[in-house]
């Protein structure tokens, strides 16, 4: 399993009634893509949970390197970059995943936490507690689904984890869930990834 997710921060006084447009009219688009786990459309407004922006940042999980490549260079990317530049893609390479209690639930909210991996710290430990606090998250009340990964070229971690109600039982950033393409979520492998 493979995380990627670009942001694009909009200005305060942006109208996301376009994004939300975009959406309904383009989100069915991922629902039959090969290699795709899930791809939650996602948003933030600047003042609600929170946020001090307005952003749409989809967040995807990935079955398949060629999947994924086949957005990227294959065109699904394309129309991001025509509309609103060419974003910087993160991209993290799983250590766990889970489908939680409310697994059948439509998301309404996603959660993100990003936090760095300190030094000198044993890596396989690190790991370890990502991988039990996945699981932690998709045990909660009303967790749809929890994934965890590292970026190793910066050395990050980041807990993602969907909800299907709106006041999340996790820490970190939260996301309105717009839209949820989910053609191969069900190969999603579970658990522990190495």
């Amino acid at each position: 399993m493979h995380a990627m997710q670009y942001e694009l921060t909009l200005p305060a006084d942006y109208d996301m009634g376009i994004v939300r447009d975009r959406v309904a009219r383009r989100g069915h688009l991922l629902d039959a893509w090969e290699g795709l786990g899930v791809k939650a459309y996602l948003v933030r407004e600047r003042g609600v949970h929170g946020s001090p922006v307005n952003q749409y940042a989809p967040f995807y999980l990935w079955n398949t390197v060629e999947g994924a490549n086949g957005f990227l260079w294959g065109g699904g990317l394309q129309g991001i970059a025509d509309d609103f530049g060419r974003p910087r893609v993160r991209w993290w390479t799983g250590l766990a995943y889970e489908e939680g209690t409310a697994a059948g639930a439509a998301p309404v909210v996603a959660v993100r936490r990003r936090r760095p991996v300190p030094d000198g710290v044993r890596l396989g430990e690190v790991a370890e507690e990502a991988v039990r606090e996945c699981g932690r998250l998709a045990g909660e009340d009303g967790a749809v689904l929890a994934a965890a990964a590292v970026d190793t070229g910066a050395w990050e971690l980041v807990h993602f984890s969907l909800w299907g109600h709106d006041a999340p039982g996790a820490d970190g950033e939260v996301f309105r869930v717009l839209h949820l393409s989910a053609p191969e979520r069900d190969r999603l492998p579970r658990g522990r990834r190495w």
